[in-house]
């Protein structure tokens, strides 16, 4: 059950995971989202790039609602959640995979092999301005996935719409998870204990 809070809360993401686990931590939000260009901000690390990325959309965001002096005098404070993850696979990042046979490429990587996860998330007062950004990372180890369930994943559109071609919750995937080393909420797409941390101090 949601709490009622002395905060309003926005989601700048579309993500149905993200949604998901903040709802999960009891929060009530609404969701506005980000048009950015993801592929034009790059960085050579990846703890770099999802940090830059979900700064980008903050920005985007708060320009969007009219700047931040628009959330200065209110009685509540707004505070803005952003987040972005990506894949890295033997020292490579992988974002969204954008043709099939990328998307091919990246799953059969997974088969019986390992991948990193980077997630970032940013929480900022829109009333006072604090902000706090930070990622986590998370490994997740695959026994040998079948050509039938790589070509499967393939023919469903929501394999290039998360980071390295990769949803664990996926019902045809889950099955080929051995492990996975750090947080499972990281790979989803929201790192819980640093979100809530971040929430604590910006209030």
């Amino acid at each position: 059950m949601a709490m009622k809070r002395g905060f309003k809360m926005i989601l700048g993401s579309q993500s149905m995971a993200r949604k998901r686990i903040l709802a999960e931590m009891g929060y009530d939000f609404t969701v506005v989202t980000a048009d950015i260009d993801e592929k034009a901000i790059r960085r050579d690390n990846p703890e770099d790039l999802v940090v830059a990325i979900a700064q980008a959309k903050a920005d985007e965001i708060i320009s969007k609602l009219g700047g931040q002096s628009q959330f200065a005098q209110d009685l509540q404070p707004t505070l803005l959640i952003t987040a972005d993850t990506v894949v890295v696979y033997k020292g490579v990042i992988r974002e969204k995979p954008t043709t099939k046979d990328e998307a091919r490429l990246f799953i059969k990587g997974y088969s019986g092999s390992h991948g990193g996860v980077v997630g970032s998330v940013l929480v900022r007062n829109l009333k006072t301005g604090v902000q706090r950004i930070g990622w986590d990372k998370a490994e997740v180890y695959f026994h040998e996935i079948p050509e039938k369930v790589i070509d499967d994943l393939i023919d469903d559109a929501v394999t290039f719409k998360v980071a390295g071609g990769l949803m664990l919750e996926h019902p045809l995937i889950a099955p080929f998870i051995d492990t996975v080393v750090g947080g499972v909420d990281t790979v989803m797409g929201l790192p819980k204990d640093l979100t809530e941390k971040f929430i604590t101090d910006v209030l």
